[in-house]
């Protein structure tokens, strides 16, 4: 049965879009793959100006500052990798089928956004997972137990310092929480994203 020139044109519009939308889903992928670079670089400068800033004023309560700098760029990388994973999601179980869908009995053979499933099975890819979940958790964690280790061993004991120690711990064990759980989203493809 032939298409009329209205669904053809409507079908090619609906095409477009989708187009439109992949190719905007993968300059955001790009961009936040590019600030979850920089969330590194900027942890490990907070790390080195407070650990300055602390041994040259000889106060280790400032110590309770890493925790701090470190949690809140670790939460940022967190919450960045989680967008990265659900717009790789999205592309694979949403975007892909619909263009399939419109592309109707031209696909035939055509296995749409390939490369979003390919990579995915890079038998190498679950060590890189590893690895990357090891540097996240050198990058966001040990600075800030480190720094509450020495500050709990050599430091004040008054109260606030205890009180501030103890909400590091927390935060950074909350931290450390949602990294490994971020790292196992990303890890097997886990399907489509649920619909909120």
């Amino acid at each position: 049965m032939p298409m009329s020139d209205t669904t053809a044109v409507s079908r090619e519009h609906a095409v477009t879009a989708l187009v439109s939308e992949y190719e905007a889903l993968k300059a955001e992928e790009r961009q936040r793959i590019g600030v979850r670079g920089q969330l590194l670089y900027a942890t490990l400068t907070a790390v080195a100006g407070i650990a300055t800033v602390t041994a040259t004023a000889g106060r280790l309560e400032l110590l309770l500052l890493l925790p701090l700098a470190t949690t809140v760029l670790g939460w940022s990388c967190v919450t960045n990798d989680h967008k990265i994973v659900f717009i790789g999601r999205y592309v694979r179980y949403r975007l892909g089928p619909r263009m399939v869908g419109l592309a109707g009995e031209f696909s035939s053979g055509i296995d749409m956004f390939d490369w979003e499933h390919y990579h995915r099975a890079d038998p190498l890819r679950r060590s890189r997972k590893w690895l990357q979940l090891a540097a996240d958790m050198v990058a966001f964690c040990v600075p800030s137990l480190t720094a509450i280790a020495l500050l709990l061993l050599l430091g004040p004991h008054n109260p606030l310092v205890l009180i501030g120690s103890a909400a590091a711990i927390i935060a950074v064990t909350i931290l450390a929480a949602q990294i490994v759980r971020y790292a196992g989203a990303a890890g097997p493809d886990g399907g489509p994203a649920r619909r909120p």
